[in-house]
């Protein structure tokens, strides 16, 4: 199925309560059923109109069916029903046209979704990630931004900020938004891995090691974590640490070759510490 395709837990996270009918339309539509899937939606819409959730649903099915004016009719409809403020009618119109492989529309339509309601964070919170998915960071940015200005708390939008700032090459714009992240969230681990890949860039393995300590605190089995460590203490000639970092990251399943590689480095740096007068 298509990225943005139906998923049962989309559905049932659109509204508070739950529809028998959503639930069984989206399970038609992802083995592939998607004609059925319309008629059950039909179906719901007859009986209650007014269901925002289902006409959310039609609009995706109508897209994956490849049905266009199925699609510009249902979103004209919600557009109809929940007012000009509204951004939900220009997102769910963005979805459809991904769905198309239509990604500068979709952008669009999600910009318009922006403009719609200027508090809302929907709109530029889903174009900023997609255009960052699509390797359009210039685009990705400015709608990352803001979003993080309508919902400033937002610790996964930080990180995908973090992240477009970082593959731009503005370490101090990805270590300013990774941190904000992080304050945002202090539990998330993403935007401390963010901060510890900046100190592995800089060569900077005392700020590297803090994060990576601080990051296997909140996971004790994350492998890349135990790694970066061994990496850390092998450039502070903490040798012994190191090769325990070392033996902690292949347990816990990292890359062999990574692995291999450590420890070809840790064994250079003790021939070298064995010749020194």
């Amino acid at each position: 199925m298509a990225p943005f395709a139906i998923s049962v837990s989309w559905v049932l996270g659109c509204a508070a309560g739950t529809s028998g009918a959503r639930e069984r339309a989206a399970l038609l539509a992802e083995r592939g059923r998607v004609d059925e899937a319309i008629a059950v939606v039909d179906e719901r819409l007859r009986a209650e109109p007014g269901d925002v959730a289902a006409r959310r649903l039609l609009v995706r099915l109508y897209a994956l069916s490849g049905d266009g004016r199925g699609v510009e009719r249902e979103v004209a409809e919600l557009g109809r029903r929940l007012g000009a403020r509204s951004p939900i009618p220009w997102l769910e119109l963005g979805h459809a046209l991904e769905l198309q492989h239509r990604y500068d529309e979709a952008l669009e339509a999600y910009d318009r979704a922006a403009a719609a309601d200027p508090t809302d964070p929907a709109g530029p919170r889903t174009a900023g990630p997609r255009a960052a998915r699509w390797g359009e960071l210039s685009i990705a940015e400015p709608r990352l931004v803001e979003a993080l200005r309508r919902r400033p708390g937002d610790a996964e939008c930080w990180h995908t900020l973090g992240f477009v700032r970082l593959r731009r090459g503005d370490l101090v714009g990805a270590r300013a938004a990774y941190g904000a992240g992080l304050r945002a969230d202090p539990r998330r681990a993403d935007n401390r891995v963010g901060l510890a890949t900046i100190a592995v860039l800089e060569g900077d393995a005392g700020e590297a090691l803090a994060q990576y300590d601080a990051l296997l605190a909140l996971r004790p089995g994350h492998a890349d974590a135990h790694l970066g460590r061994s990496w850390a203490l092998l450039e502070l000639e903490r040798l012994d640490e190191a090769a325990r970092a070392l033996a902690a990251a292949e347990r816990a399943g990292a890359a062999p070759a990574v692995v291999a590689r450590q420890r070809a480095a840790l064994a250079a740096r003790r021939a070298r510490a064995a010749r020194a007068p």
